[in-house]
């Protein structure tokens, strides 16, 4: 057979068409939240080291696809999974303005915080493990009502200032740490409400309002 009969020979075999690659299903704050208890758990089971657990936390909050946060859970039993995805096969989206995403604070022996003129998300996840996270709501703009802080300390500390005339509410706990949280129902059924969770382990997590300062009204 010559070349050119060849040629013509290849050019009748079909193309295979590779299928497109699924895109990788994105994890919501829900999912990480789920995610660190499942964790939490497990530390204090003995499952994991303050270490392994520090290292996982991390990673969760930092994950962005549902396969980046199954790989943290691989060696825990089948009871520490997290519940199935819904049917539809989609993650449960955050709550807060539509397309808004929680903004994420991470202190590894270091530190990190927020502070001066920002715009507040309707959900702020705090980690410091051997470290400190400020976060200091007095100058910022409030763009929803109902904000979530949740403040993790392992070995570190979570610090919170907010105004005044907020609604602030308290919903972690103190494992060998302190969870000092200074709830306050602001008379203005309009104002802001800052919702406190999470829990500190040999850490602590502190929310105080600083004096003299006021948040602008909402319908501003």
């Amino acid at each position: 057979m010559d070349e050119s009969a060849l040629e013509k020979q290849v050019a009748k075999v079909p193309l295979t068409k590779t299928a497109p690659a699924e895109p990788a299903l994105r994890a919501s704050d829900a999912d990480r939240d789920r995610v660190a208890e499942i964790l939490r758990e497990a530390l204090a089971e003995g499952r994991l080291t303050a270490e392994e657990h520090a290292e996982r936390v991390e990673d969760a909050y930092r994950a962005r696809t549902l396969a980046e946060l199954e790989p943290l859970l691989h060696d825990l039993p089948a009871g520490y999974r997290p519940a199935a995805a819904p049917a539809t096969g989609r993650p449960v989206p955050p709550a807060g303005l539509p397309g808004e995403a929680g903004e994420n604070l991470i202190a590894v022996f270091g530190g990190a915080g927020r502070k001066g003129r920002w715009r507040v998300p309707s959900r702020i996840n705090a980690f410091a493990v051997f470290g400190g996270v400020e976060i200091d709501l007095t100058e910022a703009t409030f763009a929803q009502q109902h904000v979530v802080i949740n403040a993790v300390a392992l070995f570190g500390g979570v610090e919170i200032k907010f105004p005044e005339n907020v609604s602030v509410r308290c919903t972690g706990t103190g494992v060998f740490g302190g969870y000092d949280v200074r709830t306050h129902e602001a008379p203005d059924p309009d104002a802001p409400v800052i919702t406190v969770a999470g829990w500190a382990f040999f850490g602590g997590v502190a929310a105080n309002p600083k004096r003299g300062k006021r948040v602008r009204n909402l319908r501003d």
